[in-house]
Parts: structure tokens; C-alpha cells; sequence
């Protein structure tokens, strides 16, 4: 099991009023997201547990794009990753912002 933290900054918050959301399985080629809003402006902070070991760098610019769309400002997210590829990433990154955008 590989485990690291991603910090970024995003241009603003990310709207919506959700406390936290989470998205995905923790399951073979998935993963799991939860995501919780911090109350800062614009910190973003991704910690990653992941059983592929050696792809951080595939991690950070995952990270980075998704940052640079979403512009999730004021989140705080934790990854449980068994394997799951890049594009899967972003499409469950992309829907807990969607979810905590939403209204409860």
C-alpha cells in the first residue's frame, strides 16, 4: 500500500453548501472518494491510498487537471484506490464536486 498527500491551490471555492459526499467502491479497477469541505478558500488537499505503487506522478497530473476544471477550493479529499485508471479517477473526482455542489 502506497499513501501520499497531494496539496494544490484552486482560483476559488467550490460552490454548493454539502458538508461532505462520497462517491465510487473501493473495489478491483475503482475506487472510493470522500470529500469534505475544509472551510478555507482555496486549499485543496488529496490524500491518496493506493495499491499501485510507483504512479505518482500519473496521480499528480490527474490532480492537477481536475483542479484546474473543477476548481474545488476549500476540499479536503481522501482516495481508497485498488487499480483504478486515470479516466476513472477523474470521472469519481468530477462527481463528489458535482454531489457537494448540489443542495441536501
Amino acid at each position: 500500500m502506497e499513501t501520499f498527500t497531494i496539496r494544490a491551490q484552486a482560483p476559488r471555492p467550490l460552490p454548493g453548501t454539502r458538508a461532505q459526499a462520497i462517491v465510487g467502491v473501493v473495489a478491483s479497477g475503482n475506487l472510493e472518494i470522500l470529500l469534505e469541505r475544509t472551510g478555507e478558500t482555496d486549499a485543496v488537499e488529496i490524500t491518496v491510498e493506493t495499491a499501485s505503487h510507483g504512479y505518482r506522478t500519473v496521480w499528480e497530473a490527474v490532480i492537477a487537471d481536475f483542479v484546474a476544471r473543477s476548481s474545488p477550493g476549500g476540499i479536503r479529499l481522501s482516495i481508497h484506490d485498488n487499480g483504478a485508471r486515470p479516466d476513472t479517477v477523474m470521472l469519481r473526482l468530477m462527481q463528489g464536486t458535482n454531489v457537494l455542489e448540489k443542495q441536501p
